[in-house]
């Protein structure tokens, strides 16, 4: 090997060191940061911000961050019993749901992902949406690292502020405030069903205006609230 492209390996070798390093440091402390700290903006509010702009639309984004304390006792419940009904008891990952989620798709059943309300957090605050094995492989890295750093009551109050709960509408305050014109901490069991219900696909589903099927998802998940204690942010 001459002596050039020596230089030129360790050279990129030294680069990609200190690349991984800073990877490490500023992903961990970012997740670190939200341990404590309110997310005020996540890459989807982004992303919908430029489409609308693109397609000549005015911006649509409302989003108020409120702590779990002042939300619905109901709603981390509805959300849990439809979305990660393990959601207490993994630790991130729920392999089992991924199977039935399969089987049910084999079967003709509702189709929904096997994701978790942790896989989700993580995919929402700090990635982008598209689906790609890339995306998922970062998916996995923070998964693991908000399970690591944050508790479980950290991890839904994020979830409940940033996702996607309509056109424009993100978290429990703006959804609460736009579809039923209260504040988070006065939704009612039967209104955090449904908002659980819209959770699929948030821009198709409508709290605000439910469909007959939207109507039959909320009912379902009411039974499913029956079996999942309330969540209770401290205990």
């Amino acid at each position: 090997m001459s002596v050039s492209k020596y230089v030129l390996g360790a050279t990129l070798l030294h680069f990609f060191r200190w690349l991984f390093l800073f990877f490490i440091l500023s992903t961990v402390g970012a997740v670190l940061l939200y341990r404590w700290l309110p997310v005020p903006l996540t890459p989807l509010m982004v992303i919908r911000c430029v489409q609308q702009v693109g397609d000549g639309e005015p911006i649509r984004l409302r989003h108020h961050w409120v702590p779990l304390a002042d939300m619905s006792k109901y709603l981390p419940v509805a959300v849990i019993a439809s979305e990660d009904q393990n959601f207490m008891h993994h630790h991130g990952f729920d392999f089992k749901a991924v199977r039935q989620a399969y089987m049910e798709h084999l079967e003709g059943g509702r189709r929904r992902g096997g994701s978790t309300i942790s896989q989700q957090t993580a995919k929402n605050v700090f990635l982008w949406p598209k689906s790609t094995w890339v995306r998922k492989g970062f998916e996995a890295y923070f998964t693991v690292l908000i399970e690591l750093l944050w508790s479980k009551e950290r991890i839904m109050e994020v979830y409940l502020n940033s996702i996607e709960m309509g056109d424009g509408i993100y978290g429990a305050e703006a959804v609460a405030q736009l579809h039923f014109g209260c504040p988070a901490g006065e939704l009612t069991r039967a209104q955090c069903a449904l908002v659980a219900a819209t959770l699929p696909n948030p821009r198709m589903y409508n709290s605000a205006a439910p469909s007959r099927y939207m109507m039959k998802r909320q009912r379902q998940i009411m039974r499913e609230m029956k079996h999942i204690p309330l969540f209770r942010p401290g205990e």
